[in-house]
């Protein structure tokens, strides 16, 4: 007679079948490859136009033009002997001496001690919201650096309206000219935020001028060469209109001297598997293959990132000063993104910027019952302004104040644009532009991978690239 199992105290019922975790260590998973929360779209990758560099340099020809810096003068804050970043407020703000050279007629000035004396001129400033800093029709009495804050410079128009011709914040500057001669400003700057100003009178600088007699004459030699009251590139001569027999002009189109080049830059780690794993446990998926390619995954992120922000080369750092806008209000709104399209008005190809800051553009658009289209790109809806994609990417940095900066460009060498530099044909290729290279098994038996990535950007006009700062993201 066969005994029937009885449940123990506890127990509701004897265990009937084989149970799931017993019957998992018989059973074959299904299982995904190694994922990775790091990767994303990188757009920049993929609608950047890419040209081989050969020789590992890219040497960017130009039609010469009058030089021009960043926009911007660098502040230091000091209290007592010591600098400090923050706590504005407890302060005095001080023009970086050597920044000074950023002004066009000390560009190649060389005197150290006489752009410190002329930075000990400096008298700080500071304004409320709403305050009004210089004022239209009024004499250039001094040339303003803002240290910290924004300030709206407005300007009467036709019909005696006022409008917003210009939003000038950290480090920027106005009006270098007022101090080589008598001017009368042309618009109104009015604070929107409380400013801190760094000023630096006329009649000081002029004064200065009579006590550093190298200064003056780098100064007179500048004013007499007429370089500043020009802009932009060389002219070339030409006639037009004409009629009769005329005398018509001679010319010639001069390049930079000094063109600008771009090196490859490099991005590498080395792969470490152990041969152990390599061989046992390669089964159904190869170890080493995924190890290789989450590592070329995150190399590539780097390189995206290192193309948005690289100081050498990176597009956030390479846009021409006067292709950069401020955002008006903060949020980006459709007036911003219409100023920034101005800046790139021939071919504009795309518009990239942080998931965050397309957010925000979103809820500007909708509070004004605007609803862009989406436009197609590789096969995937995106939106867009104006008909150009805007893209989203997440290696534009966001500051500690929830600002962020948006990047309109013109792409393609035909097009004179923004081009993507690599080499490819390199050895151990792997992609274009990406080697794996077998290093050494060690005495512990394990595999090393030489992992690099060769990349550069060029910007090769100026009109190819502008960027709007200052873009506030909001919650």
């Amino acid at each position: 007679m066969t005994e029937t199992l009885r449940p123990v105290d506890g127990e509701t019922s004897p265990q009937q079948s084989l149970t799931t975790a017993a019957a998992r260590n018989l059973a074959t998973t299904t299982k995904s490859v190694p994922q990775m929360q790091e990767i994303t779209s990188r757009w920049l990758l993929r609608v950047l136009p890419w040209t081989h560099v050969g020789g590992g340099t890219y040497r960017v020809n130009q039609r010469r033009s009058y030089v021009v810096g960043d926009g911007r003068i660098a502040i230091d804050y000091v209290v007592g002997d010591g600098r400090i970043t923050v706590n504005r407020g407890a302060a005095q703000a001080r023009v970086v001496a050597g920044d000074l050279r950023e002004l066009s007629f000390l560009r190649d000035f060389d005197d150290d001690e006489a752009l410190s004396a002329l930075a000990e001129l400096f008298q700080q400033e500071t304004y409320g919201a709403g305050d009004t800093l210089v004022q239209w029709g009024h004499a250039e009495d001094r040339f303003l650096v803002i240290a910290h804050g924004r300030v709206e410079q407005r300007a009467e128009g036709q019909y005696g309206d006022e409008t917003v011709v210009g939003v000038v914040t950290d480090g920027e500057y106005f009006d270098q000219w007022g101090l080589l001669e008598e001017r009368i400003w042309d618009f109104t700057a009015r604070a929107t935020t409380e400013v801190t100003a760094l000023s630096l009178r006329r009649t000081d600088f002029q004064n200065l001028l009579e006590r550093i007699p190298s200064l003056r004459a780098h100064v007179e030699a500048y004013v007499a060469s007429g370089a500043h009251t020009r802009d932009g590139e060389v002219p070339i001569n030409l006639a037009a209109g004409h009629t009769g027999e005329v005398e018509l002009p001679e010319t010639f189109v001069d390049y930079e001297v000094s063109p600008r080049e771009y090196e490859l830059s490099v991005a590498q780690t080395v792969l470490k598997v152990h041969t152990r794993v390599a061989d046992l446990y390669n089964q159904p998926m190869d170890q080493v293959e995924q190890q290789l390619r989450l590592t070329i995954e995150a190399l590539r992120e780097r390189q995206e990132h290192e193309l948005i922000n690289n100081r050498d080369f990176g597009l956030l750092h390479n846009a021409d000063p006067r292709q950069r806008v401020h955002a008006r209000q903060g949020a980006p709104t459709p007036d911003d993104l219409d100023e920034l399209l101005s800046k790139v008005w021939k071919d504009p190809s795309v518009i990239l910027a942080h998931p965050k800051a397309i957010a925000a553009f979103g809820r500007e658009c909708s509070k004004r019952g605007i609803y862009p289209a989406n436009v197609d790109i590789a096969g995937h809806q995106v939106p867009s302004w104006r008909g150009i994609p805007v893209l989203p990417c997440n290696k534009i940095p966001i500051s500690d104040t929830r600002t962020t900066s948006m990047i309109l460009m013109r792409t393609g060498e035909a097009n004179q644009g923004v081009i993507g530099l690599h080499q490819t044909g390199i050895p151990d290729e792997y992609e274009p532009g990406l080697s794996v290279r077998f290093m050494n098994i060690n005495d512990t038996a394990v595999l090393s991978y030489l992992v690099s990535a060769y990349y550069s950007a060029a910007v090769l006009v100026p009109d190819a690239l502008a960027v709007l700062d200052d873009v506030q993201i909001g919650l």
